[in-house]
């Protein structure tokens, strides 16, 4: 398999994952597939064996003290690309993992936020920030509602 090959794949192997997060969320098998750490397995080995591919002592040496232009110079080779994307598909995958565990666990919309991290990991985790904050703010839920209005009659009955 060549790198270009093995660049394809992994581009395709995200994606199921990425579509039941986004458009199942609620479905059992999604829950039972983004339990698990298993779809990370084959892409950390993707990455693994293309880390070690890419490695020169140069490269090494270049990147222990990263100056951008030596990154840049790092990143023209085909093999070293190809292992910087596979880093991002892990790394974003994981973040939408994330994402959408909090939007299971909290009830707060997520769909917005794991369709940005899927082609903008940071803007993704920056939305999903912004959709908590927002909806804890100015949303809560009843049960915190009721947990208030609680507090208020504990209060008032203690003066």
């Amino acid at each position: 398999m060549n790198i270009t090959q093995l660049f394809n794949i992994a581009n395709l192997f995200v994606l199921p994952f990425w579509a039941l997060m986004i458009l199942l969320p609620n479905w059992k098998v999604t829950r039972r597939v983004m339990e698990s750490y298993i779809p990370f397995v084959p892409l950390a080995g993707a990455y693994l064996y293309l880390f070690i591919n890419s490695i020169t002592p140069e490269n090494a040496q270049a990147l222990s003290n990263p100056q951008l232009a030596d990154i840049a110079r790092f990143f023209a080779d085909e093999k070293a690309a190809a292992t910087g994307w596979i880093h991002f598909l892990v790394m974003d995958l994981f973040v939408g993992r994330w994402i959408y565990w909090q939007g299971q666990k909290t009830g707060i919309w997520t769909i917005h936020s794991l369709a940005l991290c899927l082609f903008a990991g940071p803007l993704g985790v920056l939305s999903h920030i912004l959709t908590y904050w927002t909806t804890k703010t100015f949303f809560p839920s009843s049960e915190e509602k009721a947990a208030t209005v609680v507090d208020k009659v504990i209060s008032s009955s203690n003066t």
